[in-house]
């Protein structure tokens, strides 16, 4: 498409790993965030699960299971591993408390403040206050983002979702970075079965079966499960859409602000990057390879990865055989609806450690398209926008993500049912760590979350005026769960995505409606063939 549209890309996802890193950051100590309260010893908080008893915790308005272990820590042997089982315990386990992040450089995904640990395989539950076995409400599964490389599921509470909706959500942590990501000759020799480079994935389809098995127990239905995710949690979610291994464990699927074969990575390519990972950790025999690596100090580990690491989903494995939009295409997938979407300014993000752009910078950054440079001038000109930041971040936005998500909706749309969303907030809180001085973050990527999740990011509430927004979404997210269908009569009407129509949902606080015409807007059928364009 571009000249050095390799090293673009390349560079594009290197600036994700980095600006999602701090979209994740905590206020404070995780278990700080959680208040006590209720009858903790009342029978309604037991739950048995496949390993043992829980007790929960009262949360505003629904009963909360807080650090549940889907799977052994995968420490020692079992490090570069599949998950194993978790194990049994004996009596009550107190599930009050948050468990730590998975392991991962910091500063940068967490606060310092935030525990880390390789033992980090839990999950959270939420459900609506007093629900029971009895019940069979639909279950939210959440993927977190981060760039493969950070993040974690308990800064995602789901508290007033679940009450509000009446639904089960199911926050989960996987590995990432290298621990999560790491791909090796050596280790697809040992594990035949699922191949390297998958482990986060893996731990993903360990939750859901987790979930499958388990969640019964916790008023959920086990056989209407939805599976979302936003960022590099979206672009997992296409995974799973890909993963034979994943097959049936869920029935609906939510992608926010990704693509399909985001961050995918050819296994040849992958192995590559594990080598000189291995190296850098200072392993570098061949023949004792897995055993320096499983023996090294963590810290080192993660050290390691910041010089020479790579990280994401890797296809051409007996987990991922294929990409997600290859086995789309060719109709080798978890065929399930699907809500896709996006913010309407996603790039501003990523770009905003360089706010104070000059019109010089922006024609120095316009070279990296060669000979289309003067060609993505002309759709996003200096003069349309207030400050060279905006124009930047907009055709980076496009290029990068917003256009993928097209191309994947457009896709998934001759495949299934569909249903396509753009956020566009321009009150929307900033993200902790994301404010330039007189710039506009607003409506950029992660805006949408706060909407959803109780998000402790320490920023700014959702404001008063976009509150009634936030309950909108909560609703489709959750109707979408239920049934399929994000509609009811409560809500406005959110039409089906079709190719032919490409009636897409805006969310914003003014009132919600349907637009025909946003990948005209984001400049798609141009990003899609620019050397075509005119």
């Amino acid at each position: 498409m571009f000249r050095s549209h390799g090293r673009v890309v390349k560079a594009v996802w290197t600036a994700v790993i980095i600006a999602t890193a701090g979209v994740l950051l905590l206020p404070s100590s995780v278990a700080a965030a959680w208040p006590a309260g209720g009858d903790h010893g009342s029978a309604s908080m037991l739950v048995k699960t496949s390993t043992g008893l829980l007790r929960g915790t009262e949360v505003g308005s629904s009963d909360a299971f807080l650090g549940v272990p889907y799977a052994a820590p995968p420490v020692n042997d079992l490090r570069f591993a599949p998950p194993a089982p978790a194990a049994s315990w004996r009596g009550v386990r107190d599930a009050s408390r948050q468990a730590p992040a998975c392991l991962q450089f910091q500063p940068g995904g967490v606060r310092e403040t935030q525990a880390t640990n390789e033992d980090c395989l839990y999950l959270d539950i939420y459900r609506p206050h007093g629900a029971n076995r009895r019940a069979t409400l639909p279950v939210i599964v959440w993927v977190h983002g981060g760039g493969f490389t950070q993040g974690t599921g308990v800064i995602y509470g789901g508290q007033t979702l679940a009450a509000r909706t009446n639904s089960i959500v199911v926050s989960i942590n996987y590995r990432v970075g290298a621990l999560g990501y790491l791909a090796l000759a050596q280790l697809d020799q040992q594990y035949r079965a699922a191949g390297s480079g998958n482990w986060g994935l893996l731990d993903q389809i360990a939750a859901l079966k987790w979930v499958r098995h388990n969640i019964t127990g916790f008023g959920g239905d086990p056989h209407n499960v939805t599976v979302t995710g936003q960022s590099a949690g979206g672009s997992s979610v296409c995974t799973l859409l890909a993963a034979p291994k994943a097959a049936r464990l869920f029935q609906r699927a939510t992608i926010q602000s990704a693509y399909c074969g985001l961050g995918e990575r050819p296994l040849a390519d992958a192995q590559t990057q594990g080598v000189a990972f291995a190296n850098t950790a200072g392993c570098t025999d061949p023949a004792t390879l897995l055993a320096c690596l499983r023996s090294a100090e963590a810290p080192n580990l993660v050290a390691a990865f910041q010089t020479a690491g790579g990280a994401g989903p890797v296809i051409g494995t007996p987990t991922l055989p294929v990409g997600s939009a290859e086995a789309i295409t060719t109709n080798r997938w978890n065929k399930v609806p699907v809500i896709i979407g996006g913010v309407a300014r996603e790039g501003k993000l990523f770009l905003s450690g360089t706010p104070n752009l000059t019109a010089a910078d922006y024609q120095q950054w316009l070279s990296n398209f060669g000979s289309n440079a003067e060609k993505v001038a002309a759709r996003y000109p200096l003069s349309a926008y207030p400050a060279p930041f905006y124009a930047q971040s907009q055709a980076f936005g496009d290029f990068f993500l917003y256009c993928g998500m097209d191309r994947t909706a457009n896709l998934l749309a001759t495949k299934t049912k569909v249903f396509r969303y753009e956020f566009d907030d321009p009150n929307s809180p900033t993200l902790h760590g994301f404010q330039p001085a007189g710039i506009d973050m607003s409506s950029t990527h992660s805006a949408e979350l706060a909407y959803l999740f109780d998000f402790t990011l320490g920023a700014a509430p959702v404001p008063a005026t976009s509150g009634p927004l936030a309950d909108q979404m909560k609703r489709y997210w959750a109707n979408f769960a239920d049934n399929g269908n994000p509609n009811s009569h409560r809500l406005p009407y959110w039409p089906r995505y079709r190719t032919d129509t490409h009636q897409t949902l805006i969310l914003q606080p003014s009132g919600v409606r349907v637009s025909t015409t946003v990948s005209v807007e984001h400049h798609c059928d141009f990003w899609a063939n620019p050397d075509a364009a005119v």
